[in-house]
């Protein structure tokens, strides 16, 4: 709009100069001068304009284009988004050439299937040599899911003030929980009859069940752990389901020892091949 109101002055301008010219009429070639310089000006202004938008929808087309790919890579989609620029003036002498800016952020958005929004402000302090800027207040609102480990994580974060972990957690997150569901669905098909979901498709948990077995069950526990520095890691853990009859009849404590066993099998195996030799043993009875 700036550039439009800079050629309605203009015009404004030749208009009057045109209305003064009409009481003296200039000699011939004056007025062919003028007019020769006027659409020369006009030309000019027009080009520069055609340039600056082109520029505008190249850069414009770009950042979309980088948007997208940001959001392909880490699942992230930014839905609405708000900022707020406030120059906040400085009261001690000592900051008296340092400029100080406040700017307050608010967006929503989604992780794939988990939703959240953020309120934040990011303080911008430039002085002659530097500029620094510093998250001064971080807001996270999460919808309810079924994630109970993300309520201490948010909480954290907040404290923290770090958008760059809250992103970064949240991400590999969300890929855990879905390669977690992406495996129990694996083996619920390939093994119907023994493997259980008891919470769905987004359990957390898979039950073992033999039909040689009666009464004995091993349970699968898969959380996924967020540690106090934002580092995300499953954590699988193997319950036993069994009478105290047969517990009595363990001598050799193969039972109780079950869910280190279990452990170690992880860290040889992996986690796929480990649930995998486990089903095998368990419904084979070996």
């Amino acid at each position: 709009m700036e550039a439009e109101w800079a050629e309605v002055r203009a015009l404004e301008g030749e208009i009057t100069a045109l209305r003064r010219a009409c009481k003296e009429p200039p000699e011939p070639w004056e007025e062919i001068s003028r007019a020769q310089k006027s659409f020369q000006e006009i030309y000019q202004s027009n080009s520069e304009g055609w340039e600056s938008s082109k520029d505008l929808r190249l850069q414009l087309g770009h950042l979309e284009s980088e948007l997208s790919f940001l959001s392909t890579l880490t699942g992230i989609n930014i839905r609405n988004y708000s900022k707020k620029t406030e120059v906040l003036s400085s009261t001690e002498i000592t900051e008296k050439n340092m400029k100080k800016v406040l700017q307050r952020y608010r967006l929503s958005g989604n992780c794939r299937m988990v939703t959240f929004q953020l309120e934040f402000q990011i303080l911008d302090m430039q002085d002659e040599e530097s500029l620094s800027s510093v998250v001064t207040d971080l807001n996270i609102i999460m919808e309810p899911t079924e994630y109970s480990e993300l309520s201490e994580f948010v909480s954290r974060a907040e404290e923290r003030r770090d958008l760059f972990m809250f992103f970064r957690s949240l991400h590999y997150f969300v890929e855990w929980c879905e390669y977690r569901k992406r495996t129990f669905k694996h083996f619920k098909e390939k093994y119907p009859d023994t493997v259980q979901l008891p919470e769905g498709a987004s359990s957390s948990c898979m039950g073992i069940r033999s039909a040689s077995q009666p009464g004995f069950e091993l349970v699968i526990v898969w959380r996924i752990h967020i540690d106090k520095d934002g580092k995300v890691s499953p954590k699988l853990d193997l319950l036993t389901k069994i009478s105290q009859q047969a517990l009595e009849l363990d001598k050799k404590k193969v039972i109780e020892s079950a869910p280190h066993s279990f452990r170690t099998l992880l860290g040889v195996l992996g986690i796929e091949a480990a649930l995998e030799s486990l089903i095998n043993a368990f419904c084979t009875g070996n």
